[in-house]
């Protein structure tokens, strides 16, 4: 057990000191959503004068309504971030190193997924930290109701970044492939805007939100941070972790950089 221990904890604080190193890495997680809660939301309820009314029947501003998906938008950004690592450990060797443990890769891998979410869970409650001294401040109870969901948010994504990483063979392709994946996870979730409220707009539109894997977790987050629960959510995230863990590991090969370069003119 100690040498799982052992290796689970040098995981975590090369991930923390690669986070600590990476300033602008901290800095650009906050400065994105903010951009959102400071411009967009202001706009946003300029323009309209009402607050957003919630599924469950509470009306509450718009800045408040959008904090759990703007909070899970650095998870997203994060987790892809996290398969950037991945891609770059792999073709720098460093991965092959770390899998020569005799332990189990698929602890390895999960220990990897696991530091990259404990991370992404300090720039969360920084955010939140700051979004409550501007003045957006959610039930306080809640903070602390929503941290199991935030974790469990942070590991499907993480999952979801490395599963993505494993076909990702060059660092230039990433790029791409990241906004690719980000954007319509994003956009086409209730992150913005509720699922009635797309609902009104298009039936289309509103299928294709309800089912975006985002937006199970953004809901999931949303209704535990007012206290509150959502099974659908959680049965979703849970599935869905467990699928992307899965794949991540079997598909996963540290061999494609080195063939890569091997094959290369």
């Amino acid at each position: 057990m100690s040498a799982y221990w052992q290796c689970f904890s040098g995981i975590v604080l090369r991930e923390w000191l690669r986070f600590v190193l990476q300033r602008t890495r901290f800095l650009s997680a906050l400065v994105r959503p903010l951009l959102w809660l400071l411009v967009f939301a202001a706009g946003f309820r300029a323009a309209l004068g009402i607050s957003i009314i919630e599924p469950y029947d509470t009306y509450i501003p718009y800045e408040v309504y959008i904090i759990p998906g703007l909070a899970c938008m650095i998870l997203l950004f994060n987790g892809m971030q996290g398969s950037l690592s991945m891609v770059y450990d792999r073709e720098m060797g460093s991965m092959r190193v770390l899998l020569t443990s005799p332990l189990p890769r698929t602890f390895l891998l999960c220990s990897k997924l696991l530091a990259t979410s404990l991370i992404s869970l300090l720039q969360v409650y920084a955010f939140l930290a700051i979004a409550w001294l501007y003045g957006v401040q959610p039930p306080a109870p809640g903070l602390l109701i929503a941290l199991p969901a935030l974790l469990l948010v942070a590991l499907m994504l993480s999952a979801l970044g490395l599963l993505l990483s494993n076909a990702i063979r060059q660092l230039e392709n990433f790029a791409g492939v990241m906004n690719f994946v980000i954007f319509p996870l994003f956009f086409l979730s209730s992150a913005l805007y509720p699922l009635w409220k797309m609902r009104e707009a298009s039936e289309w539109l509103y299928w294709l939100c309800a089912l975006n894997p985002f937006t199970h977790a953004v809901e999931l987050v949303r209704f535990a941070l007012y206290e509150r629960f959502n099974p659908l959510a959680l049965v979703v995230c849970v599935g869905l972790t467990l699928v992307f863990s899965l794949l991540a590991v079997l598909t996963f090969n540290p061999q494609h950089a080195a063939l890569l370069r091997i094959n290369r003119p």
